[in-house]
């Protein structure tokens, strides 16, 4: 038997009701809801340790393939090596980079199939769940937490726009303080004055909380501790910050990062940024006794930029695996160690 329950949270002494399920069916039982009551964090409290949590993301790449009728074959190439293509529903073979472009475009949400891959109805849709988790899980969440309550929607969209367009930077409370100000970003907000780091502290805070956006910590190699400052911050869905900013393709780079961190993160790694002396590794995965190194780039047909994506990777002398992740590439050939892996072919691999 399964019980599934939604938004149970709003029922007085749910947990009671739960506990007596357990105890008095032979069941499997779920609850969903929404951060604006109860967050994940807080189960621990009502259910004693007697749940597992398990976490949602946005579709995948793989998954936008099969939630849009796409269908991934393997095929022999004349030399003998095995290649992946994609064909549509009427058995037409579709290029990778027109999938892909469709995906970064639209993102990962499922409802975009149902209303299919058409902009206007796409970011009708993708308005909604902003609206949702804005309006409902951070400014109503507040209201019946009795904490600090979010109270400025103006400076909320600010702090969202600003993170939005600043994935995979190093960010500060600091610099988003000052960039709002010097970049006059906060013109007509009804309360006056230069809002306090605490502020966006609170602010930011809830943003993680509705996870809306994923902060990755910074972790010195050398040192082998993890940094307090300078983390980065990561939308959990392109398409949303596509219907916040608008589409850029002069943004390729900073999109890819973020769905490769969030690949990452689907596969049940932890994520850090990797500090190496003055040089920076994208992200470190780390899995039980697995870590692997990663930098992400969006063209290595030159030669310098091959030289400036191995640089970082060559002063990290442990044995653990090293990976460099491209869309654009003249050559997948190995070098030190260091593998490099065009970006289709790692969103296509079988997750482990």
């Amino acid at each position: 038997m399964y019980l599934f329950f939604d938004e149970l949270q709003r029922i007085d002494r749910w947990e009671d009701a739960v506990h007596s399920f357990r105890v008095d069916f032979d069941c499997d039982i779920y609850i969903t809801g929404s951060n604006a009551y109860l967050l994940s964090s807080e189960y621990s409290t009502y259910l004693s340790g007697r749940y597992v949590e398990l976490r949602m993301y946005p579709l995948s790449f793989q998954e936008f393939l099969q939630f849009h009728g796409y269908e991934v074959r393997d095929r022999k190439s004349p030399t003998g090596e095995t290649k992946k293509r994609a064909f549509n529903a009427e058995g037409e073979s579709v290029e990778w980079n027109e999938l892909f472009e469709a995906y970064l475009h639209y993102g990962g949400m499922p409802g975009i199939a149902d209303v299919g891959l058409v902009q206007e109805r796409a970011l009708s849709l993708l308005e909604g769940i902003y609206s949702s988790v804005v309006l409902r899980d951070i400014l109503e969440r507040e209201k019946h937490r009795g904490q600090r309550q979010i109270t400025d929607p103006f400076l909320l969209r600010k702090i969202i726009l600003f993170l939005s367009d600043n994935i995979g930077n190093n960010t500060s409370l600091n610099s988003i303080v000052n960039t709002l100000v010097s970049g006059n970003m906060l013109e007509g907000r009804t309360k006056e004055g230069k809002p306090a780091n605490q502020t966006i502290a609170a602010y930011v805070s809830a943003l993680l909380e509705s996870h809306l956006f994923y902060e990755i910590k910074r972790f010195d190699v050398k040192g082998k501790e993890e940094l307090q400052t300078l983390g980065k911050y990561y939308i959990a869905d392109i398409g949303l910050r596509n219907y916040l900013l608008g589409y850029r393709d002069t943004d390729t780079g900073p999109m890819i990062e973020n769905v490769i961190c969030f690949e990452l993160l689907r596969r049940g790694y932890d994520v850090a940024v990797g500090k190496m002396g003055n040089k920076e590794i994208d992200f470190i995965a780390t899995r039980d006794e697995e870590k692997i190194y990663y930098q992400v780039t969006e063209d290595m047909t030159s030669e310098e930029t091959r030289r400036r994506e191995l640089a970082p990777l060559k002063m990290v002398k442990d044995n653990y695996e090293k990976v460099i992740i491209t869309m654009n590439t003249y050559s997948t050939a190995s070098e030190e160690g260091i593998k490099i892996v065009r970006l289709i072919d790692f969103l296509l691999e079988p997750i482990r």
